[in-house]
């Protein structure tokens, strides 16, 4: 168990404690909502009302927070409130049986597996293209969905955990269940695969840092 997690569960003993914590997290868990929003819903569901229910959902549950066993650190926790209500508001908006457009994700896999592919595509596809470049979108996206479907799916998730979400170590760990060690350890191969992956294109420039 980590140090974090033995201290998490003094980190918010009431709601005034729940105000520091989300405040303190909030531009992380709105960049969050923001990645692993699925492309057909920008512009219909605005993060900031995402996290406006999640604080409120977050202060119905402090109970749960408090008998968590192990304790988890706060920004662990609201990450997994804030993931919830982002899927109640994907469901909301699409329906239960809805799939992404980039390749027939489940709303219920917005944080693992196929989910985090999708968010990385868009993400990446969004980068790597211009308005004036939309007719190669497509073979861009198609593209980046090889490259990263030939990731290895743990390096994939510590990569959208630590640099699309920005994460610490020790918090990709704990969401994980892995080893702080065992977490950089991925982070560096992972951003070193895609790398390779994507050397072919030339336009990528310094969308990832460099390890």
């Amino acid at each position: 168990m980590t140090q974090m997690a033995e201290t998490g569960r003094d980190g918010m003993r009431d709601e005034a404690d729940l105000a520091v914590q989300f405040a303190r997290g909030r531009p992380r868990l709105r960049r969050l909502v923001a990645f692993r929003l699925p492309p057909q819903l920008q512009g219909r569901v605005d993060p900031d009302d995402v996290l406006q229910d999640a604080y409120l959902a977050a202060a119905q549950r402090l109970r749960h927070f408090a008998a968590a066993d192990p304790p988890v650190p706060p920004f662990v926790w609201l990450r997994t409130v804030v993931l919830q209500t982002l899927a109640d508001a994907c469901r909301h908006h699409l329906g239960a049986q809805k799939r992404d457009a980039f390749r027939e994700v489940s709303i219920e896999a917005l944080a693992t597996g196929e989910g985090t592919s999708a968010a990385i595509v868009v993400r990446l596809a969004g980068d790597l293209t211009s308005p004036s470049q939309v007719a190669a979108r497509a073979d861009t996206v198609a593209l980046v969905r090889k490259a990263i479907d030939g990731m290895d799916e743990l390096d994939r998730e510590v990569l959208a955990l630590r640099h699309f979400e920005e994460l610490n170590n020790r918090e990709v760990a704990e969401v994980l269940g892995i080893e702080p060690k065992t977490a950089s350890i991925r982070y560096v191969r992972a951003l070193r695969r895609l790398q390779a992956l994507l050397s072919e294109l030339t336009t990528f420039g310094g969308g990832l840092p460099r390890d």
